[in-house]
């Protein structure tokens, strides 16, 4: 670190200014290319020795240095600003017949029938902003308020890492309103959360709220601490300068200037294409790492967005195609106690149903005794519901408002096991409640051998959660060991069970018999020991008996093995009990391969971090993921620097793009074959 008082001023301008060209090239880097150059320390390293220095020089501090995205003194409140061109609202569509309607609109006023160039792009679930830049210096950011006035936020939008301060390059115009979104990330919002249920104070509804509530802090200081980021979208007002004339052109140009811009935005020759888009966004919608709720096609041509012009407060070149609400309010009728395989008590909350995310739902999750607690839930209450894609749905928050006056007290949760009537404990630490009976417990038993017969387990097809409950109910099977000594006089006279479905059942819990060791390990239900933990743990000890015998120290040798997770396969193999049902299964001939080490033709992929994008012809990308892991690779879902490989099927998007740009090798499927060979 550089010693302010060993330079002169001169010497410090000179540092300071490499400083902030350093720090603005890796905040570029990180947060708008997603590529970062140098690790994080060397990033805090050069931020304190540019405070340092301003510190020491008071002279050298500067409104655009990266030293003021850490926040300043809190403001009294946020002054109104006037928008020199009104940001304004979009017309929505539901379906693709009002998308027609809208092309078709368009061509009637344009008096064409040729097919319009449309660009794409996913809308984000945020809040809109305004950046005003003279001579490429960040001067003012502003909410879009009811979009002819709106808030001057500009001390806490110059916290956001990826607004630039002043703009890269040259060839800006002197003065250049750039538009965008701000908001949460997934990951970002839940961590936000979690930070909040852990300091005992209320967390936030959904990621749009929290970017809202970031960006409103008064103190700019705790805006610095939320991880919120900035999208361009377009421009406003632009003086003394040309920009493209074509609308994702603009948006190139933004970028090249240091804005981040979607990388899923498209350009599509015709309404056709828009409506094959939707389709695209919506199958990926779950898995992008941000809240989208439809998708923006504009006009490419800037042209012929001027000759159509406005309608009130919208353009008419523009409109914004909305995916199903992901969140809705209805009535909780009732909330349900489950136990599940391991003990843990849920509440399940049973809903008037009302059709969300694309979906009718009827049941929410609410997770635990403290999360009851948190939302202050009355049975009655009119509640908001969020379903996104496959998870599941979950009850954000109570509309206390129409909470009606013959509401019951709030709910308690039970002391006592509603299945079996054993003690309710719950461990220091955790938050979730358990009954104590263990495998005497009926539903602990029933879950447990669902678990067991599941696919990811053992396999055995046929066997469903509702036959699982009908061999139990019967006294057939007390256990996931009972399985493999069912006999098919018994099987046969069970409701719907006819003598081939009793064959075929049979067949398939003898077949099962043959699996692997990782799939024995993660079918026999140990607490916090999931497919990757059971597959690292096959994979380390190499046989059923060396697991059983080893301690904890020797458990927490294993990649993916902690403290809690060791000393719940400690704990189960001390179970007497336990250990009778391992020595019975093992008894009725459940075998596998002797594990070995990963090796394909000569090459490990130890140590191989590979991700799987597009579609894949020979197999379903989950069965190529399971036997990538079993050869010693790890399979991750998103492109980074740590990346080794991208095997890219038809239709890779966004992540061969990214890998290209990164350099990272990318092999397609009949590579992957190789790469698996005998076991493809």
């Amino acid at each position: 670190m550089t010693d302010p008082s060993s330079l002169s001023e001169s010497q410090a301008a000179e540092r300071v200014h490499t400083l902030r060209q350093q720090l603005d090239t890796f905040n570029h880097e990180y947060y708008v290319l997603d590529s970062p150059s140098v690790p994080d320390a060397e990033y805090d390293r050069c931020m304190r020795d540019l405070q340092a220095l301003e510190k020491a020089f008071p002279s050298l501090q500067s409104e655009t240095s990266p030293s003021l995205r850490v926040g300043g003194v809190p403001l009294d409140s946020f002054q109104q600003v006037r928008h020199e061109l009104p940001m304004l609202s979009l017309d929505n569509v539901f379906d693709d017949e009002q998308l027609l309607d809208f092309d078709r609109r368009i061509k009637d006023r344009l008096k064409t029938s040729d097919d319009i160039e449309y660009a794409c792009e996913p809308k984000l679930d945020g809040i809109a902003i305004s950046l005003m830049y003279r001579d490429g210096v960040l001067v003012r950011g502003a909410t879009r308020g009811d979009g002819a006035y709106g808030e001057d936020i500009t001390v806490n939008v110059k916290t956001i890492r990826s607004i630039p301060l002043t703009l890269r390059g040259a060839g800006f115009p002197p003065v250049l309103e750039v538009r965008g979104e701000i908001y949460l990330p997934k990951a970002g919002f839940d961590a936000l959360n979690v930070k909040a249920r852990t300091a005992g104070e209320k967390g936030f509804m959904n990621p749009r709220n929290a970017a809202a509530g970031s960006l409103r802090q008064l103190d700019s200081r705790i805006t610095a601490t939320r991880p919120l980021e900035m999208c361009a979208y377009s421009v406003g007002l632009v003086e003394g300068g040309d920009l493209p004339g074509h609308h994702a052109s603009i948006l190139e140009q933004l970028h090249e200037w240091g804005f981040r811009i979607n990388p899923e935005m498209r350009v599509v020759g015709s309404i056709a294409g828009c409506a094959e888009y939707y389709e695209h966004l919506a199958g990926i919608r779950d898995s992008l790492a941000y809240d989208i709720d439809g998708i923006v096609f504009k006009v490419n041509d800037i042209t012929l967005q001027e000759r159509l012009g406005f309608v009130a407060r919208a353009p008419r070149w523009a409109t914004a195609h909305k995916f199903p609400a992901q969140e809705e309010m209805t009535q909780l009728l009732d909330i349900e106690f489950q136990v599940g395989r391991t003990g843990a008590i849920t509440p399940k909350a049973k809903l008037e149903p009302v059709f969300v995310g694309g979906v009718t739902v009827s049941n929410a999750t609410l997770h635990n005794a403290d999360e009851i607690q948190r939302l202050g839930v009355r049975i009655g209450d009119t509640v908001v519901i969020r379903r996104a894609g496959d998870v599941i749905p979950q009850i954000v928050s109570v509309v206390e408002s129409r909470r009606p006056a013959t509401s019951t007290g709030e709910v308690v949760f039970p002391s006592a096991c509603p299945v079996c009537g054993s003690a309710v404990e719950r461990t220091e630490g955790e938050v979730v409640a358990r009954c104590s009976g263990g495998i005497s417990c009926m539903a602990q038993s029933k879950r447990a051998i669902e678990h067991f017969v599941s696919r990811k387990a053992m396999d055995i097809d046929g066997l469903g959660d509702k036959l699982v409950e009908q061999l139990v109910d019967e006294g057939l099977v007390a256990n996931i060991a009972d399985l493999y000594h069912i006999r098919w006089d018994d099987v046969v006279k069970l409701e719907r069970m006819g003598e081939k479905s009793a064959t075929n059942l049979l067949s398939a819990i003898k077949s099962s018999k043959v699996t692997t060791l990782a799939k024995f390990l993660y079918a026999l239900g140990i607490r916090e020991v999931g497919e990757a933990t059971a597959r690292a743990l096959a994979d380390h000890f190499k046989s059923l008996d060396a697991i059983e015998a080893a301690s904890e120290e020797a458990l927490l040798e294993v990649d993916d093995v902690g403290p809690v997770v060791s000393r719940h396969i400690v704990m189960f193999f001390a179970n007497e009990h336990n250990r009778e049902i391992v020595e019975r299964l093992i008894s009725a001939g459940i075998d596998w391969p002797k594990v070995e080490e990963n090796d394909i033709g000569g090459k490990s992929l130890d140590g191989m971090v590979i991700v799987l994008t597009g579609n894949l012809e020979s197999m379903g990308r989950s069965e190529a993921k399971e036997k990538l892991q079993a050869l010693g690779a790890k399979v991750t879902g998103s492109v980074s620097a740590k990346t080794s490989l991208l095997i890219a099927g038809p239709g890779a998007g966004s992540k061969l793009a990214k890998a290209e740009s990164l350099g990272i090798d990318v092999a397609d499927e009949q590579d992957l074959i190789k790469m698996l060979g005998s076991d493809a």
